[in-house]
């Protein structure tokens, strides 16, 4: 049954899943760089300084280049908060689900990929004005960007482990496909129904992580400063948790936690779980 169901067009469906993943991946280690190693590695290494503490906020925004890089970096990140809110809103992903099919959750997550390689490579740093907050002196100079530096390392850490917990190849459009191909229907429908509604309320499961990520470094020059509040912004309004998900949260953790605690050759340890909870 499972080689009849593999046809051309599943390895068709199987290939493009597998190179939208690759890029996605990419994308990924690509935003890890643009977010920590660019803000940090500067400090780290002695790198010229980015602000410029002479010129006034005043005179900086009357400056017309420093004026055109914000417009532009705003616009960058408007075109990210647009791409990612469209395509999520229900119409859209209706009509999306009607003519990608099976393919619709790997498309979406291309889209936003695509949406963060065109921010990351069209940013203009803002060279030529103040920072928000800078350090120079000795020796928070060197302290505060190690201090940022494992604080980011932690905060990765923790959103790759939230996405494996998340289910990973569900959340890139690689289950589905995987399904879909072995004809055994949708993945999420095998989940139980508290999952479910989880799902469709957490938007950002790595809010307070981005937010750390964002904030955390030893200079904030006026981009920097907008890509956070902005981010900040996006992922705090589509943030939607209630009672009932934290609840199920918390009881899913409890469970995992004595999962772990509990021996390997225990009754409890060992027994089956035939719904996806």
């Amino acid at each position: 049954m499972a080689a009849a169901a593999v046809t051309l067009p599943s390895l068709c469906l199987a290939a493009l899943t597998l190179l939208n993943f690759v890029f996605v991946f990419g994308t990924g280690a690509e935003f890890v760089r643009f977010l920590s190693f660019r803000a940090i590695y500067r400090n780290l290494t002695g790198g010229a300084p980015v602000c410029v503490d002479s010129v006034s906020w005043g005179q900086a925004l009357r400056d017309q280049a420093v004026v055109r890089a914000l417009c532009v970096d705003g616009g960058l990140v408007l075109l990210f908060a647009l791409q990612h809110s469209a395509l999520a809103w229900a119409p859209v992903k209706q009509a999306c689900r009607a003519v990608l099919g099976v393919m619709n959750r790997a498309f979406y997550v291309f889209t936003t990929a695509l949406a963060l390689q065109v921010m990351m490579r069209c940013w203009r740093p803002v060279s030529g004005a103040p920072c928000l907050w800078s350090v120079s002196s000795a020796p928070w100079d060197t302290w505060l960007p190690l201090l940022c530096f494992v604080l980011h390392f932690v905060c990765w850490l923790v959103i790759c482990s939230i996405l494996l917990i998340f289910d990973y190849p569900e959340l890139l459009g690689i289950k589905q496909v995987y399904y879909h191909c072995l004809g055994l229907g949708d993945p999420l429908a095998m989940k139980s129904p508290r999952a479910q509604r989880l799902y469709a309320h957490l938007r950002h499961p790595v809010f307070l992580e981005l937010c750390a990520v964002l904030w955390a470094v030893p200079c904030l020059p006026p981009d920097r400063l907008l890509l956070a509040a902005g981010l900040t912004a996006y992922l705090g309004l589509g943030h939607s948790l209630d009672p009932q998900d934290c609840a199920y949260l918390g009881a899913q953790l409890h469970s995992k936690l004595r999962l772990f605690s509990e021996p390997q050759g225990s009754p409890s340890a060992g027994a089956p779980n035939h719904r996806q909870d």
